[in-house]
């Protein structure tokens, strides 16, 4: 059994609210991922250094571009998906949506987001923390996601057997 559908079409763009909107990233949103990814670079470390290792303190542009352009490659062969969070005129990434074929036992998505620190706990994070349940629920042919971070930590996580 693979991980989607073969007739599975990953959706495009999704609108959030004021015009901010989701779509997958390409190794050309570098010059706008690399200043958000950094300017939050230790609150994502403490989310996703242990199990990731990302994002390194030392990460170059260079690194951040083949890092997109791996994620684009990926999407395009439907093994990942990172989708982008962007405002209104997709001159600013403001955060990232992860979905990713299950590493550990017991789901069948391991799905997780962030947003810029400037962004936390503003209607921006509290919009995309209602959208992505729903949307993958509605859009995605997952049974048993998992949100990492969300309905279990990251540490339980990381407990949790490896898929085999």
């Amino acid at each position: 059994m693979t991980w989607l559908p073969a007739d599975f079409v990953h959706p495009g763009r999704v609108a959030l609210p004021g015009g901010h909107h989701l779509r997958p990233i390409t190794g050309a949103d570098t010059e706008l991922d690399y200043p958000a990814v950094m300017g939050s670079r230790e609150r994502l470390w403490s989310i996703y250094g242990e199990a990731w290792g990302w994002p390194p303190a030392t990460m170059t542009v260079e690194q951040d571009r083949d890092d997109l352009v791996r994620h684009e490659v990926e999407i395009a062969a439907h093994k990942s998906f990172n989708y982008a969070l962007f405002d209104d005129a997709g001159t600013a990434l403001l955060g990232c949506v992860y979905i990713d074929p299950p590493e550990k036992a017991g789901a069948d998505a391991e799905i997780s987001w962030w947003v810029v620190d400037d962004q936390v706990g503003t209607d921006l994070q509290h919009a995309l923390d209602a959208l992505v349940p729903q949307w993958i629920a509605e859009a995605w042919p997952f049974e048993r996601p998992r949100y990492v971070g969300r309905d279990l930590s990251w540490q339980d996580w990381q407990a949790l057997p490896d898929i085999a």
